[in-house]
């Protein structure tokens, strides 16, 4: 069994239409977010042994942010290839991927990625800026992995999504203070 992680780059910046496609930097949200979704693979403890990533300027900001913040100390490659890559392409730079390497991460663009999430996972899923699906592959030499690869797409998780659960949890924790309070009132009371 091998460990997909499918990163799409972090938000990238238009403020320099001039810019060519391939050199758009982040933008301020992109720069949150990377380090963000570095932090979660740690916190979860999915830190991949490589990194296979496009040289566009937004998916190499990206690939630092999560270097950094999550404490990966593999290796990073950049390929061209993968810039604005069909499915296949990517299913190509996997397939010579040595077998020592149980868990890779890909950082790269849509539809490119979408297509291959969908094609390995069988499910149609959206794939946000800093997005990353987490996807568990039936085969135990990555050359063996192809079109027909039938993988299970364990969680697909977006800045968003994290941001949701810590407003969540900071208004449950509001709650139980109150909660907390209430007691107290009630015991003062009765005495």
């Amino acid at each position: 069994m091998k460990t997909l992680l499918l990163m799409r780059h972090a938000k990238s910046s238009w403020k320099h239409s001039e810019n060519p496609d391939h050199e758009r930097p982040l933008n301020k949200r992109g720069k949150k977010d990377a380090p963000l979704m570095g932090r979660l693979i740690k916190d979860k403890e999915l830190i991949p042994q490589c990194i296979l990533c496009s040289t566009a300027k937004r998916a190499t900001e990206t690939a630092e942010m999560v270097v950094k913040s999550s404490g990966f100390e593999g290796k990073v490659d950049y390929l061209d290839s993968l810039y604005m890559a069909e499915p296949n392409v990517y299913l190509e730079g996997l397939q010579s991927l040595p077998d020592e390497i149980e868990r890779v991460m890909v950082i790269g663009h849509n539809p490119g990625l979408e297509g291959l999430l969908q094609i390995i996972s069988g499910r149609v899923e959206s794939l946000p800026t800093s997005s990353i699906a987490h996807i568990v592959l039936p085969v135990n030499q990555w050359k063996d992995l192809n079109l027909d690869t039938e993988g299970e797409l364990v969680e697909n998780i977006s800045p968003e999504d994290l941001k949701v659960k810590e407003k969540a949890k900071g208004k449950s924790k509001e709650k139980g203070k109150e909660k907390e309070k209430e007691k107290e009132k009630e015991k003062g009371k009765k005495k």
